[in-house]
């Protein structure tokens, strides 16, 4: 099926694709070697009839009209080869496509639902919501404890929620990088970016995961982690999952990690 579809589809509009960049390509050097090479022709053209002339006329000049000649004929034989070699350039042949390799594709609803994860949901309405359940909740329980509670979600900064205490005696405070995250209940994973867990790590104890249960309009937490990551992801890693019952297990009512 997929070499019918690749013969089909893919290879004519492929093909196409190579043979108009391959002609354009061919057109562009010819220019360039037409226009060289018969500068050349002309020069040398020109100086075989003026030294034939002066040779005519009893001179002897350094350059025999000979050479002049030899070099007209040299540049018009090189001109010529270069045409054809790029005129068979412009011979795009299509081979027969080949498979070099396959992937098989899961829905993830089949795997939540082997898993038991009956509440999985892969609608994007549906993770929003959740999402905004977790995000609101974490920021009233922020601004509950007189921050000033910025979100800085589309920032795209590393963390979800800035979370300014107020001053005390005149001095301020380190800032809350609070990073997210909403769980409809059930899911037993919870996904985190390489960029979240290396600002994780790099912020020490300015860094917070909260982690929000949401079933329906109502949610379960926030649960607050502070320092939830051990190590910094391998290189080429682009995100980890982790178990959410062990993270859980870590996290602790907000107003502890005042």
């Amino acid at each position: 099926m997929a070499l019918n579809h690749a013969s089909t589809h893919l290879v004519p509009e492929h093909y196409e694709e190579v043979k108009k960049r391959r002609e354009r390509q061919v057109d562009k050097i010819l220019a360039a070697v037409n226009e060289r090479l018969v500068k050349e022709i002309n020069h040398w053209s020109d100086r075989y009839i003026k030294l034939s002339e002066d040779v005519a006329a009893g001179k002897q000049p350094r350059v025999q009209p000979e050479m002049a000649r030899r070099r007209v004929e040299e540049l018009t034989a090189r001109l010529e080869q270069r045409k054809k070699e790029l005129e068979s350039m412009r011979s795009v042949v299509s081979s027969s496509p080949v498979v070099i390799g396959g992937a098989l594709v899961i829905p993830q609803g089949l795997l939540a639902g082997r898993k038991g994860e009956t509440n999985f949901s892969p609608d994007a309405e549906a993770r929003s919501r959740v999402e905004q359940i977790a995000m609101k909740a974490v920021m009233d329980v922020e601004t509950g404890f007189g921050h000033d509670v910025k979100d800085v979600s589309a920032e795209k900064c590393g963390w979800d929620v800035t979370a300014r205490p107020p001053k005390v005696d005149g001095k301020l405070l380190e800032d809350r990088h609070i990073e997210v995250k909403g769980r409809a209940k059930g899911q037993s994973t919870i996904t985190v970016s390489r960029n979240e867990i290396i600002y994780g790590l790099n912020q020490s104890d300015k860094f917070i995961l909260a982690i929000v249960i949401v079933d329906g309009e109502e949610h379960e937490g926030p649960y607050y982690i502070k320092e939830p990551f051990g190590q910094e992801p391998d290189f080429g890693v682009a995100s980890i999952n982790y178990d959410l019952s062990d993270l859980l297990s870590r996290g602790v009512a907000p107003e502890k990690t005042l």
